[in-house]
């Protein structure tokens, strides 16, 4: 389907052969359990955990939320458990950014879980979900790759075609290239009620932006020994992106503060012309009891950088089992559960992109006739073909930390790129050179 789900290791077919339980035997009888679960939170989230009380109906056992949170709230919460020995609950939301992290505290699921149903997941991603030969996760209908968001009738406005090529010398069309993005973003924008376009601007968020940019530019986060090298001049020519609309106040001024939900209601809101965002939101900007640009959203494949690759930072969501789980069993049906082919075809009607095969061909079929559905996925098919992931160390939530203050830096205008780059470049080498990396 893409670079990312291709090349998979024969390894991965041992699955095939280890696991005493079959699908028949799902999701079980478990009266009287009691699951203790970490999830992330999030509107878009709340239909799949809809289905939870179908699972409690179903095995008898009940589950006990203990939070809701984003993704990087939740990964401060389970470090704190660990630092403090409260690792006690099962069941917790995870993802292929922040797996790598904890190599310890996560259960092979390749004995709990029947193998005819580990292989109905894309090979790659099962492969992606396997750190250390142990299947930490089982991928949900989360496979993000970002594609871009455009409200529609801003390219269907003659005076503005005609003002904008009057400017900038091209048609006005959604763009192709960053740069493009740029030109439309500082035209679009008339702050402050409305801007070209936004950015999540702290933590991993706009790390991982950063990073893709970078790859667009034609540079490397880290080189083949895993050196930091983003402050490099297609590092600076990244970051320069992020400052320049900002100090032209193409963007809210609130975006270095932003994350993935405050992206999402900001287009839903209308006043942002341009965002690239993830599938999961597909469905809630065209509803229009969530979204007051309804009926008038365009999606495309990403833009590409200077050097002709588009961005493509990717990942996957999902769900894993503690060590510590005293019913692991019980534990690893609510995964499945969760994971399964109706909870994926549920999640992925709302924009997602699908982790098992069979769901991607019934998606394909069901949006016959709807001309938005069938853009989304069409988009994200594309944008798919261009996905990567971050780079591959269990430091990288840590790098991140370190580095996003000094991103956030540059763009206030505190320090030069290349300033906030080296910097950030430092702290990166301690931190690896510290975990025996360098």
């Amino acid at each position: 389907m893409n670079k990312l789900l291709s090349g998979v290791s024969a390894g991965v077919m041992l699955f095939a052969c280890s696991v005493a339980a079959h699908a028949a035997d799902l999701p079980g009888k478990f009266d009287g359990v009691t699951i203790d679960a970490k999830l992330i939170g999030g509107q878009q989230y709340e239909k799949l955990y809809e289905r939870i009380g179908e699972w409690e109906k179903a095995t008898g056992a009940k589950v006990n939320i203990l939070s809701k949170k984003n993704h990087f709230e939740l990964d401060k919460e389970i470090k704190s458990d660990i630092a403090t020995g409260g690792l006690s609950w099962c069941v917790g939301s995870n993802h292929s950014s922040f797996a790598p992290q904890y190599p310890d505290i996560y259960t092979d699921l390749t004995p709990l879980i029947p193998a005819e149903e580990i292989a109905k997941f894309v090979p790659a991603l099962i492969a992606a979900s396997t750190l250390d030969g142990k299947l930490v996760m089982l991928p949900r209908a989360q496979f993000d790759v970002s594609a871009l968001y455009y409200q529609k009738s801003l390219y269907q406005d003659e005076a503005r075609k005609t003002a904008f090529k009057a400017k900038y010398g091209y048609d006005l069309t959604p763009p192709d290239t960053w740069a493009q993005v740029t030109d439309q973003a500082e035209f679009f924008s008339s702050p402050p009620t409305f801007y070209g376009t936004q950015f999540a601007g702290k933590e991993e968020a706009i790390n991982g932006r950063f990073y893709e940019m970078v790859v667009a530019e034609g540079g490397e986060y880290l080189d083949k020994d895993s050196r930091p090298v983003f402050n490099s001049e297609a590092g600076v020519r990244a970051l320069d992106w992020f400052v320049k609309l900002y100090k032209d106040k193409a963007v809210p001024a609130g975006t270095t503060n932003y994350l993935w939900d405050d992206l999402g209601q900001g287009f839903a809101s209308g006043s942002i012309a341009l965002n690239l965002d993830w599938p999961g939101w597909a469905s809630f900007f065209n509803d229009p009891k969530s979204s007051k640009v309804a009926g008038n959203v365009g999606v495309k494949v990403q833009p590409a950088g200077s050097s002709g690759k588009r961005t493509g930072w990717s990942g996957h969501h999902g769900f894993s089992v503690t060590e510590p789980c005293a019913n692991k069993e019980a534990a690893a049906s609510l995964v499945w559960w969760l994971t399964n082919e109706d909870s994926q075809k549920l999640e992925s009607a709302a924009g997602p992109l699908p982790t098992r095969s069979a769901v991607w061909e019934y998606n394909i079929k069901a949006a016959e006739g709807d001309a938005y559905k069938t853009e989304v996925l069409q988009a994200f098919q594309e944008a798919a073909k261009h996905a990567f992931p971050v780079p591959q160390t269990p430091e990288w939530i840590e790098i991140s930390n370190a580095v996003y203050p000094e991103l956030q830096a540059a763009i206030l205008g505190d320090k030069t790129s290349k300033e906030a780059l080296d910097a950030a470049a430092e702290k990166a080498t301690t931190i690896l050179q510290d975990a025996g990396k360098l």
